[in-house]
Parts: C-alpha cells; sequence; structure tokens
C-alpha cells in the first residue's frame, strides 16, 4: 500500500468546536440526566459517511446507542420529588460522557461533510480519532460507579457489555478505504505521467465515490477548497489537494459532459444562498467595487491594481503590493519594482502582517467582507496562489483539451456550456489559463463572440477576460483578431454582462502600451465605452468603462477621441452622483482629459464641473482630491480670470485647497500650492486692473491678504 502521511487528530475546525463545549452546570441529576440523552440521540441521528470510516461510525453510534438505556433511567429517575441526588464519583464520569458525546458528534459530522477524497487523505488520522474517542469512553464507563446508582439488572448487564467492547476494541483502518486510496493516488499517479486515465476505471472510482453528477462534483471541488483554509495539514506529497481539484474537474467533464449555466447557478444557491458567478477578473477595473460606499484609504489599496488589498505583501525595494497583482507582475517576467522602478535584489515576498490586519480591522469597521469567499456565492480566489503540482497541471491540461475538442466540433449547446466550463476554469488561477490557450481555445472563443445566443456570447467573452490576465495570452488574443468581435459585444450584445465584461477586456488588454494606440484606433471602441459609461450599472458597467477609457486615455492621440465621442458631459454627471460609487474611476479619467486642450475645452463648457470638483475637493477620497485638484489646476492655467472667477464664486474652495496642503497626497499638496499661487497673482492682477474683481466673493478672498 503506498504510504501517507498523517496530520494532527484533530484540524483546527474540530479544535475550535471542541474549545466552546460546556457541560451542564451544576450537579442535578435531572439536567445531566436530559443533556446526555439528548446528545446520545443526536449521536445517534448523525449520517454516516457513505465513503470513509464506514465500520468506525457503525461501532461508535451503534455503543452510544446501547448506553441510551443507562442514561434514559437516570432522566427519569432524576424526575421524581425524592429522587437520590447523583454521588459525585458519578457526577465526574458523566461529565466525561458528555464531553466524550460532543466529540462523536463532532467525528461523525466532519466524516459526512468533509471531502470524500480528503477523507481518504485522512483516512489514518481518523481513524486513530475513533479509536482515542473509543478508549476515552472506556475509561469513562470503567469510572462509572455502577454499583452507587439505582439501575435494573438488564441495563447493568448492557453496560457492562459496552464497557467490555470499548476495552478490546482495536484502532481499524478499513481495508476498503486502503483499496479506495491505493486506487486514487495509482490514478493521479498516471495524470502525472501525462496517461489520460481510462474511461470505465474513472467512472468506476467516482461512483464508488458517489460522485453521480456534475453538481456533485463542484460540490466536491468546493470542499476541497475549502480544505485549503481550514487543513493545517496540507502538505501531503503523494495526494496533494491541488492535484485533487483538478482531476475532479476533469473527471466531472469527462464523467457527465460540461455543466450548464443554470445547474451550476442552482448548485451554488443551494449551497449558499447565492446564484451569480463571479470571475476571476471581475475586480480587473474596478478599485474598490466591494467596498461599496467605503472608499478605503490609498495605503490600504494596492499600488498596481487600485484595489483593497487582501494579502499585502512586501517585496526587495521595501513597497507593498497585494500578492494577487505582484505575483502576476513578476510572472510576467518584471524584475523592477512598479511603483519606484527599482530592481529587485530577489523574488521574496514577505508578509505584511501589521497593515493586513489593519485593513482587516478597517474592513470590519465598514462591515466589508475581508476573506473574499462570498461574492457571487463562490471562491473565485482560494487557488490562485497554492503552488501547482505536476499532477494538478497535467489534469489541468487534459480537462483544457477536453472542452476546446467541444468547443471546436460539437452542437451550439455543447459549445455554450463548453464555453462556460472554461469561463469557470480560466478564473482560478494563472496555471489554468496558460492551459487553456495552449489547448488551442482563444480563436475558438473568439468565433464564438458573433453568437446569436446571448448566453454563449456571455460566456465566451467572459473567457477571453478571464484568460486575459495573463499576459502572454493578451498578445494571443490580438492575434486571433479579437478588438473587432469584443467591440461588437460591448456595443450591442443582448446583456449587460456581456457589455461590461467586453468592457473589461478592452481594460485588460490595454495595460500594454501598444494596444491602447490599436484599440482607440478602432472604430467605435470608445464610442461604445462612452455609451456604456453612460447606460451601465454603477457597481460595473460605469467602472468597466471609466477605467478601460482611463488605459486608452493615457495615450496622448486617443484623448481628443475620447473628448469627441462626448465623455466630459457624461463624466461631469457620474461625479454628481455619488451614491453611485463610481467618482473614483470617473475622476482619473477626466484628470487626464484635461490634460489635452480639448479635453480643458470640454470641460469649461459644463457648468457644474466646477463646483463639482471643488465638492470632491473638500470631501472626496485621497486619489479624488488629488485628480479634482490636478482638473482645477489645469482650468484655472488655461481659462484665466474667467475660470478663476468662477473658481472663487464656491465659498469652500480656498479653504479646501489650504486644508489640502496639510492632508492631502504629496501630489495633491504640490497642486494645491501652485493652485493658491496662481490665485494669488491673478488676484493681485485683477485688483491692479478694475479693484473690484472680487466684489462677490469677499470671504474667499481674505483667506489671500
Amino acid at each position: 500500500m503506498a504510504s501517507y502521511r498523517k496530520p494532527a487528530p484533530f484540524n483546527k475546525r474540530r479544535r475550535h468546536v471542541m474549545a466552546q463545549m460546556i457541560p451542564p452546570s451544576g450537579p442535578s441529576s435531572l439536567s445531566w440526566g436530559k443533556e446526555l440523552v439528548n446528545l446520545a440521540q443526536q449521536v445517534m441521528a448523525c449520517e454516516r459517511s457513505e465513503v470513509c470510516q464506514k465500520r468506525n461510525g457503525t461501532n461508535l453510534s451503534r455503543r452510544i446507542k446501547l448506553l441510551s438505556p443507562l442514561l434514559e433511567e437516570i432522566r427519569d429517575a432524576a424526575a421524581y420529588p425524592h429522587h437520590h441526588p447523583l454521588p459525585p464519583s458519578a457526577v465526574m464520569a458523566f461529565r466525561e460522557l458528555n464531553l466524550i458525546m460532543q466529540s462523536c458528534k463532532i467525528l461523525l459530522d466532519e466524516c459526512r461533510e468533509r471531502s470524500c477524497f480528503c477523507l481518504l487523505r485522512n483516512m489514518g488520522s481518523l481513524s486513530e480519532d475513533f479509536y482515542k474517542l473509543t478508549k476515552k469512553l472506556a475509561r469513562a464507563l470503567e469510572s462509572l460507579p455502577l454499583e452507587l446508582l439505582d439501575l435494573s439488572d438488564e441495563i447493568r448487564e448492557q453496560v457492562e457489555l459496552v464497557r467490555l467492547q470499548v476495552q478490546r476494541a482495536q484502532l481499524h483502518v478499513d481495508p476498503a478505504d486502503e483499496l479506495l486510496y491505493n486506487k486514487v493516488v495509482d490514478i493521479l499517479n498516471h495524470v502525472e505521467k501525462k496517461e489520460i486515465p481510462d474511461f470505465c476505471e474513472l467512472q468506476q472510482l467516482f461512483q464508488t465515490l458517489h460522485l453521480n453528477s456534475a453538481v456533485d462534483c463542484e460540490r466536491e471541488m468546493q470542499k476541497l477548497e475549502d480544505e485549503l483554509t481550514t487543513d493545517s495539514s496540507d502538505g501531503f506529497e503523494i495526494m496533494p489537494i491541488p492535484s485533487l481539484i483538478s482531476f475532479v474537474r476533469y473527471g466531472k467533464c469527462v464523467l457527465y459532459g460540461v455543466m450548464t449555466q443554470t445547474e451550476s447557478a442552482e448548485s451554488w444557491s443551494r449551497e449558499s444562498g447565492n446564484s451569480s458567478v463571479v470571475d476571476a477578473a471581475e475586480e480587473l477595473s474596478s478599485s474598490g467595487r466591494e467596498e461599496g460606499s467605503s472608499n478605503p484609504p490609498d495605503e490600504f489599496r494596492c499600488p498596481i491594481s487600485l484595489d483593497l488589498m487582501r494579502d499585502p505583501v512586501i517585496v526587495a525595494s521595501g513597497q507593498t503590493y497585494d500578492r494577487a497583482s505582484i505575483a502576476t507582475w513578476i510572472d510576467a517576467g518584471n524584475l523592477t519594482c512598479p511603483k519606484s522602478g527599482q530592481k529587485l535584489l530577489h523574488l521574496s515576498l514577505t508578509p505584511n502582517y501589521a497593515l493586513r490586519s489593519l485593513i482587516s480591522q478597517w474592513c470590519e469597521e465598514h462591515h466589508i467582507p475581508f476573506d473574499k469567499q462570498d461574492k457571487g456565492g463562490k471562491k473565485g480566489s482560494s487557488m490562485e496562489h497554492i503552488a501547482t503540482t505536476k499532477a494538478a497541471l497535467e489534469a489541468t491540461k487534459m480537462t483544457a483539451s477536453f472542452l476546446v475538442e467541444k468547443l471546436a466540433t460539437s452542437s451550439p449547446e455543447v459549445q455554450r456550456q463548453a464555453a462556460y466550463e472554461l469561463r469557470l476554469l480560466a478564473k482560478c488561477s494563472m496555471d489554468n489559463r496558460m492551459c487553456i490557450a495552449d489547448a488551442g481555445a482563444i480563436p475558438l472563443l473568439v468565433s464564438l463572440l458573433s453568437s446569436k445566443d446571448s448566453r454563449t456570447q456571455e460566456n465566451a467573452v467572459t473567457a477571453l477576460l478571464n484568460l486575459s490576465i495573463f499576459d502572454k495570452n493578451k498578445g494571443l488574443i490580438i492575434e486571433a483578431e479579437a478588438l473587432d468581435p469584443i467591440i461588437e459585444v460591448l456595443r450591442s450584445a443582448m446583456s449587460m454582462e456581456a457589455r461590461e465584461n467586453a468592457a473589461a477586456t478592452l481594460f485588460s488588454l490595454s495595460v500594454v502600451d501598444d494596444y491602447k494606440l490599436q484599440i482607440g484606433s478602432k472604430p467605435m471602441a470608445i464610442d461604445a465605452l462612452v455609451v456604456l459609461l453612460h447606460d451601465g450599472t454603477p457597481w460595473r458597467g460605469k467602472k468597466d468603462a471609466a477605467t478601460a477609457l482611463f488605459n486608452l486615455a493615457v495615450h496622448p492621440a486617443n484623448k481628443p477621441k475620447i473628448v469627441a465621442a462626448g465623455a466630459v458631459p457624461i463624466l461631469i454627471s457620474v461625479l454628481q452622483d455619488e451614491e453611485a460609487g463610481t467618482t473614483d474611476d470617473a475622476l482619473p479619467v477626466l484628470a487626464l482629459i484635461a490634460g489635452c486642450p480639448e479635453g480643458l475645452e470640454a470641460i469649461n463648457m459644463e457648468a457644474a464641473a466646477i463646483p463639482v470638483l471643488v465638492r470632491h475637493l473638500r470631501s472626496g477620497s485621497p486619489k479624488g482630491k488629488e485628480n479634482a485638484i490636478v482638473v482645477l489646476y489645469a482650468l484655472c492655467k488655461s481659462g484665466g480670470d474667467e475660470v478663476v472667477s468662477s473658481l472663487l464664486q464656491v465659498p469652500v474652495t480656498v479653504p479646501s485647497l489650504y486644508s489640502l496642503l496639510t492632508v492631502g497626497t504629496p501630489r495633491a499638496k504640490r497642486r494645491a500650492a501652485s493652485l493658491l499661487k496662481l490665485l494669488h497673482k491673478l488676484q493681485l492682477l485683477a485688483h491692479s486692473t478694475t479693484g473690484n474683481f472680487f466684489t462677490t466673493t469677499d470671504t474667499s478672498t481674505s483667506m489671500f491678504s
């Protein structure tokens, strides 16, 4: 038999629950009797695992059942008015029995609820847990003073029988479990050698494990992912969890076909109460979408993604980034610090525990989930940073090849489902995205963008979005001539989600400088983004459109095009709706547009522009204030007296500028100082020529004297 390593007898989850166990207070016979009978009923009601530890679970439940008459008699006797109190030795024995039965219930529940593969993976330690509980039960029964209790002879004999059984009990590892364990290890070894598993053998294994449908497999994969956070013993070399997850995914696709989108949504709705599907790239273009209306402090945002950091790490230059973002940066072959430009002397990532604690506290205060596992009811990031095993990689390659074959040769219905499976697979990790691209999926997904079926179109564009996170895939998507079809989806897709994900895909692609101009030169690309900026949903469409426009506006040639498409009035309108939570996405675009003459002219023509910008100057986020001051400075520098007059018509302008000098970002401080100097200079000039330029702004101008 293949050797297996034994983790600690109890994992963190069970230790946590055990620590909260509290026996009944006081030595009351009635309280002890009721509690023990209730616990015994709960243990007997526990469903047995269908896969592993069948005999151990059955023996444990049967022994508790045999003790039930004793417990019931203690309870019933205590209900009489003149019953004798339990002797102290009996109270101690029943206290121990109470804890043992609570442990029995937890262990039986765990065997039923945990991943069936992890039950096999942990069969040695679980068998030891059952054995140790049995021995504890033996000691509790040995210390129980039966001679001091008023019991019938029949019950005494039954308790003695149980006592004898548990004293003789031996550690039992089920030979059937061992055979099943060896079978899984053997198949994983074949997968690691790039050998495709035999269909009949695979089918038999999954049926034995009671994985009889695609939905069963999805639940099993979710349980395996849960093990990554609850199991402290994830160092198994023979049956690592990443290999198991990839293997189950492969088996699901091969044995049961691809799961429909409806089936997936329903299964996750049952598991978590939420039926939406969240993709790995959902937050690419949203700086804080999950934060709602609460804007996190700048120092809590990753300098690369501008998202709230969940796993901050320190690189060799001393800068802190979110692990996902900096890992992607390094994986793309970059050896410099993105923020400072310094060459990284080493690529080690050191967890920033202090900052993580502060971010966690901030999230708790603002009622924001810190661990991203419940968005859409499904984990999107738990697999992102797991060290990939060879078996996991090969299983993923097999899955990708299988799905791509379905995508190329099957009916439209199967193509839709295969695109959906690829969408799910592409959201999990960089290795998955690489395998899917290597299998030739990108050109086939591009061809599905023109599908008349809205679900197929949505799945295809979202799969491309998820694939585009891997930098090498960006070039493959461009080479597949995907830009025009993506833009067409952005313009006229039947579902808003498809349009929004098309915008996010353009944002992802435009991270590469060469593609900024290429996208901007495409007819209708910028126009379609501006339309989505107006029509999109606040937390998705508007953010995706704004961040895509921001990336494109970085290239000077695209700025006049964005202005010509009518973006400025819409951006000002977005800034006026602070409840929508998109102001921090719109302001950076406006700040870039203000860098060209056409942009300044368009902003000047908007009557609401200056009051809105001053409002954000006073009460916006740190980044929002910085971008607002950039626009105001550009307006005043180019617009002269007329703009200065309009600016000073807003009473809070000058106090807000002085406030920025002390609490603003470094860039905001510099711009605030420059704007104050400019206003002061224009004020002196106005006084010398008219003498009464500021007749309506006495309060504000007194700040300059």
